[in-house]
């Protein structure tokens, strides 16, 4: 019989060995593939954008105003004189880094709560599940907007607002997983040992669900671009004259008979940005899922 040590060693290295063959099978889905390449594109752009935007996006230029896309300008002029391209590269700086601080927020404080909620079970569960679904009574959207109508027009209120939103979406998926792997063999093992509930949550429970986990966080990567922008386009996100694909796309609507530009390159950008993250999402979640291989290599054995 393998002693106890044998099997606590054993296991981180299982672990390893499954991010290890996750990331050989990512790149096998040619879509997830693409889409990671788009979006380190595109996040590349936005990163330095300060050295690869040609022009100050905030600096007006009225001679130059509703030109259209050209070699000097790409992307058109809005109604300003102020470049377009650059405005798009320096209003990704703002909606990337709200998605990525939405993300680490919503994980800091959604995965505790559903963790706890599951594992624990009885009056924690219902104490945190009604508080959960107090959050989940109303619209994502209208929420985020009554937070920040509260804590005021601000671009870290906007960070605030999305992050309680989407807290409490990563819970209950948290909760559901707990939920579903805590009776496992190797939990109740560990339980039998004596181990403390909070190693069994973080060495068992948590690395065991790494695959909904990550999935569901593209899944609030991209809602809070959109989020975001839609914030921005109300007014009540990025304020001007700073570059924002939400308002650029609000201060556009009055032009788009005569500068279409204006309006399609944000919304192009925006939608491009998440179709990448989504097949991004699809591709982990195939990678880390072991099911999936086991599918792919009996469908490829049975032809």
């Amino acid at each position: 019989m393998p002693s106890k040590m044998t099997d606590t060693r054993a296991r981180p290295l299982q672990f390893r060995g499954s991010l290890a063959l996750a990331v050989q099978q990512f790149p096998r889905n040619r879509a997830a593939t693409i889409g990671l390449l788009i979006l380190f594109a595109i996040c590349f752009a936005a990163a330095f954008a300060p050295w690869v935007a040609p022009y100050d996006p905030i600096q007006i230029k009225l001679s130059m105003k509703l030109k259209p896309p050209s070699f000097e300008h790409l992307m058109g002029t809005d109604h300003f004189g102020r470049d377009v391209f650059s405005r798009m590269l320096w209003g990704g700086r703002t909606s990337l880094s709200v998605g990525l601080l939405v993300v680490g927020f919503a994980f800091m404080l959604g995965v505790p709560l559903g963790l706890a909620s599951g594992y624990f079970g009885g009056k924690v569960d219902n104490a945190l599940m009604r508080l959960v679904d107090a959050f989940l009574t109303f619209p994502p959207l209208l929420l985020a907007v009554a937070l920040v109508g509260l804590l005021g027009p601000d671009i870290k209120n906007v960070m605030l607002a999305l992050g309680l939103v989407q807290a409490p979406i990563l819970a209950r998926m948290v909760r559901g997983s707990t939920l579903a792997v805590r009776e496992d063999v190797y939990v109740t093992a560990a339980r039998a040992l004596g181990a403390s509930p909070l190693r069994i949550v973080l060495s068992h429970l948590l690395r065991n669900m790494v695959s909904p986990i990550v999935v569901q966080l593209t899944v609030v990567f991209a809602a809070a671009v959109v989020s975001e922008a839609s914030l921005s386009f109300l007014g009540f996100g990025t304020q001007p004259p700073a570059p924002s694909w939400g308002r650029d796309m609000s201060e556009a609507r009055r032009f788009l008979a005569d500068a279409p530009w204006m309006f399609l390159a944000p919304t192009s950008i925006i939608a491009v940005c998440v179709l990448s993250i989504n097949f991004m999402g699809d591709g982990l979640r195939d990678a880390l899922d072991p099911r999936a291989w086991r599918t792919r290599r009996s469908v490829g054995a049975d032809a």
